[in-house]
């Protein structure tokens, strides 16, 4: 079953010449997006994963707020350090998203859910709230990426394609994305990080941070 997540809005005006605009969710002002910007905050969205234990997931269940302290930590605490994450794409996840379902947006089952799927859950960071995928979905996906390999994505890697497709940061003529250096040890993080999960029958947050 396939199912669409909201387009991000690639339309915030460029903050200086050579840097590519900083999307926004839906449902977040221009205004803002670019108050963000001003803020420094340029690096641009990258995805985090966190594997949750069953006392994790039952908090998080009992109290979505615990979302917020797990994937970023104290945030009331300014020498507090954001936890290190257990995966951490970069800004590689919506290329690596196109190469596992050929869309932008479309969320499939299997992998096509490995980096847009899963339920909302918790207050929205900026650009969404963070994304809760249960057991028996990350072992249909692990499931799913065992069956793929890095030939296979690299014989789907069309910079033109991806340009046309509007796949974030969308400066693929640029040489920003070099398939081996930067897509295949990201889809090599990606299946150890829910052959992990898997095998410890956990659940996963996601987030775009």
């Amino acid at each position: 079953m396939k199912r669409t997540l909201a387009k991000v809005d690639l339309t915030v005006p460029m903050p200086a010449a050579g840097i590519a605009p900083l999307p926004r969710a839906a449902g977040v002002s221009a205004t803002r997006c670019e108050r963000t910007i001003r803020e420094g905050l340029l690096m641009g969205m990258e995805l985090i994963g966190r594997r949750l234990s069953a006392n994790e997931l039952q908090a998080v269940l009992n109290d979505p707020t615990t979302v917020d302290t797990l994937l970023y930590g104290d945030l009331d605490d300014d020498d507090a350090e954001m936890p290190e994450p257990e995966l951490d794409l970069n800004k590689s996840w919506h290329a690596l998203h196109y190469l596992l379902t050929g869309t932008a947006w479309e969320i499939g089952d299997g992998a096509g859910a490995a980096i847009l799927g899963g339920e909302e859950i918790g207050e929205d960071g900026g650009y969404g709230p963070a994304r809760l995928l249960d057991a028996e979905t990350v072992r249909e996906i692990s499931t799913a990426l065992d069956t793929l390999d890095v030939d296979t994505l690299r014989a789907r890697f069309d910079v033109n394609a991806m340009m046309a497709a509007d796949i974030y940061p969308n400066v693929w003529d640029r040489g920003a994305g070099d398939f081996d250096s930067v897509f295949a040890p990201a889809f090599t993080d990606l299946c150890r990080f829910y052959r992990a999960a898997a095998a410890h029958d956990q659940a996963v947050l996601l987030a775009i941070t």
